[in-house]
């Protein structure tokens, strides 16, 4: 008897101790003055402070010691009244959206793909964000997403979600299941934006490979991720590597040097999209691990899930907080 009180309260001491670690494993971390949607991660040299772009046109930068800042803003409005909640949502074009973010990291220099008004970049020292291009070859942007710096050169990759609808518009573009996006590079020495694919079905995230060999690119609206070759032998050909394997992915970001990456990855449902999640896969197309997000997002749009030191950030496209768990 004496020992089956003991096993029992083994087991429940057990299940306790899983439950309060499941929950010490995760932390929210609420945007403030009313901005929401921190779609995409960025970090300083050291690992200690991350960036991220919020609605209404703002970057933040967050420390453990201090919470969130303002770092920078899109446009000069960005920092008004007029550009936090609902409203700040509404007037993207005005306020600005940043969506893919990255440094450079030997110059330090922040750049970013706003979604409706196209590829910027912030000095070390924030401020005013500077815009590089709102156009190619006489066509202006007219959704971006994704966006990645490749390290061992600088040159900066970025996406179009869409060359046909705008940001408010991308419930139709995935409605109409719209494959006209593209994958862009910008080369800070020669000031040149160049189209490298066409035809893709809403480019929302792509990653450089760490030893900028390759980048991958996301298809949200067909559940697909291409591999472009950089250089090397087959340099500017396209893999279809992980071809419907993981189901509408969004952001890609590689974990340091290890040839691994986390792509955040929903269900799209009609109404609303299901079952977040954060799925880690290496370069060749093969899933490592998943895991399921739902208990800490709900059914939300998860929009990126980036690995720094052990920890995963995890943003949404239009949540109230920033998430990290500890791996």
């Amino acid at each position: 008897m004496t020992s089956s009180i003991i096993l029992i309260s083994l087991l429940l001491l057990s299940l306790f101790s899983a439950v309060f670690s499941d929950e010490a494993s995760f932390q929210k971390l609420p945007v403030p003055g009313k901005r929401s949607g921190p779609e995409s991660f960025a970090f300083d040299s050291n690992g200690k402070a991350f960036y991220t772009g919020v609605s209404g046109g703002k970057i933040l930068k967050y420390t453990p010691d201090k919470g969130f800042v303002d770092f920078a803003q899109i446009t000069k409005t960005s920092t008004s009244s007029w550009c936090k909640g609902v409203f700040g949502t509404a007037m993207a074009k005005k306020c600005g959206r940043p969506a893919g973010i990255a440094f450079n990291p030997k110059t330090g220099d922040l750049y970013v793909a706003d979604a409706p008004l196209g590829l910027h970049v912030i000095p070390p020292a924030g401020g005013l964000a500077t815009k590089i291009a709102d156009s190619v070859d006489g066509k202006p942007f007219k959704f971006l997403d994704g966006l990645d710096v490749d390290p061992t050169t600088g040159v900066v990759y970025f996406t179009s979600f869409s060359s046909k609808f705008s940001p408010s518009e991308v419930f139709i573009a995935v409605g109409v299941k719209d494959a006209s996006g593209k994958l862009f590079k910008y080369d800070p020495a020669t000031k040149a934006v160049t189209v490298l694919m066409e035809g893709l079905s809403g480019a929302a995230g792509c990653a450089v490979s760490s030893d900028g060999s390759f980048v991958l690119v996301s298809e949200f609206i067909k559940s697909n991720i291409k591999k472009y070759w950089i250089k090397g032998p087959k340099a500017g050909s396209i893999d279809d590597i992980f071809s419907s394997s993981i189901s509408n992915p969004d952001n890609i970001r590689k974990i340091g040097s290890t040839g691994n990456f986390w792509v955040a990855s929903v269900i799209n449902k009609v109404v609303v999209p299901t079952d977040p999640s954060a799925v880690k896969i290496d370069s060749n197309g093969k899933v490592l691990q998943t895991i399921f997000l739902k208990n800490e997002f709900g059914n939300t749009l998860l929009s990126e899930a980036n690995e720094v030191d052990g920890k995963l950030y995890i943003g949404t496209l239009t949540g109230p907080f920033a998430g990290v768990m500890k791996l």
